[in-house]
């Protein structure tokens, strides 16, 4: 009696063992099939994509050196195009590769995507609204891209929705965003899809304008052969002949005041450097008018006309 007592705490724990152990050598026999299936597939699919990425910057760095070696003082149109291209390709590579690497996924675990629809309707659904904006984003990064509206580079003032604009330099454009610095190194990331109406100030050519405000009683015929003289000046300077694309010219009177007019001058310049244009183009035509006797100055306006000969403040434009 005690003999049969004693084998039944054996029996019992053998028995418990085997369910044990067929449990383990299941959970094993999956490690080494699927586990190692699906493993191989994420490892896989990171390193397509570290390789789409260094491909990616590693066509950027050659299009970065060309530019660094050549004698070209701006990017040419075809090397900011492909460079948006090339980010487009990458981002879309990389989404491909995921949702492949997912669905492969999917077959190992014997999940059949068939049986997805209904739940993937469902959720679609209400997703949906959610992923409105995303999708108005990619679409309108699309047609950035391939319309060559801007570029890496481009110098760009962007209307968004809300009646604000964003002005700067492109550094990124994807199909979801555009990123910009702006003059005080500030990265501003602006959703494709937000973007009302896009002014690239650095397509092709560029415009240097510079408005020349002077006193009513001024000359302006010697005002404007002065301006003209200038301009020739400013045109055969070695410093900033390699930025023009023609001599500043005056246009003629823009805005006429009770105390003052406003003379501008135009110059064709490279993509992007209208700004130093402008500004070295002031000097010059300030201190050309100063030594003519003629002070440059904004005549501020008043409700009841100010006593001739008063104190005025103003500054250079």
């Amino acid at each position: 009696m005690f003999a049969d007592a004693g084998a039944a705490p054996s029996t019992t724990v053998a028995a418990a063992q085997v369910p044990f152990e067929s449990m383990i050598g299941d959970w094993y026999r999956w490690v080494v099939t699927d586990g190692l299936s699906i493993l191989l597939w994420v490892l896989g699919a990171a390193i397509v994509i570290r390789f789409i990425r260094w491909l990616a910057e590693r066509y950027e760095t050659r299009i970065e050196a060309d530019f660094a070696d050549s004698d070209m003082l701006v990017r040419t149109e075809r090397s900011k195009h492909m460079r948006a291209v090339i980010q487009v390709v990458a981002w879309t590579s990389i989404v491909i590769v995921a949702l492949v690497c997912g669905l492969k996924i999917l077959g190992v675990l014997n999940v059949p995507v068939t049986s997805l629809v209904g739940p993937s309707a469902v959720i679609g659904a209400a997703l949906g609204f959610g992923a409105q904006r995303v999708v108005q984003d990619i679409l309108a990064g699309f047609f950035v891209v391939t319309e060559k509206q801007y570029g890496y580079g481009d110098v760009v003032d962007l209307a968004v929705t809300g009646g604000s604009n964003k002005q700067g330099t492109v550094e990124d454009v994807t199909l979801r965003v555009t990123r910009l610095r702006t003059s005080d190194g500030e990265v501003v990331t602006v959703p494709n899809g937000q973007i009302i109406t896009a002014t690239n100030l650095s397509k092709d050519w560029a415009r240097a304008v510079v408005d020349v405000p002077i006193p009513s009683e001024a000359d302006i015929a010697c005002v404007t052969e002065i301006l003209d003289q200038v301009g020739e000046r400013f045109f055969e300077e070695e410093r900033w002949h390699k930025f023009l694309l023609d001599a500043p010219a005056p246009l003629g009177i823009t805005d006429l005041e009770l105390e003052s007019l406003t003379i501008r001058m135009v110059a064709r310049t490279l993509p992007g450097q209208q700004f130093a244009v402008s500004r070295a183009l002031r000097s010059r035509i300030v201190r050309a008018l100063a030594a003519e006797g003629i002070s440059v100055r904004e005549v501020p306006t008043h409700t009841d006309p100010a006593p001739v000969g008063g104190s005025d403040e103003g500054g250079a434009r």
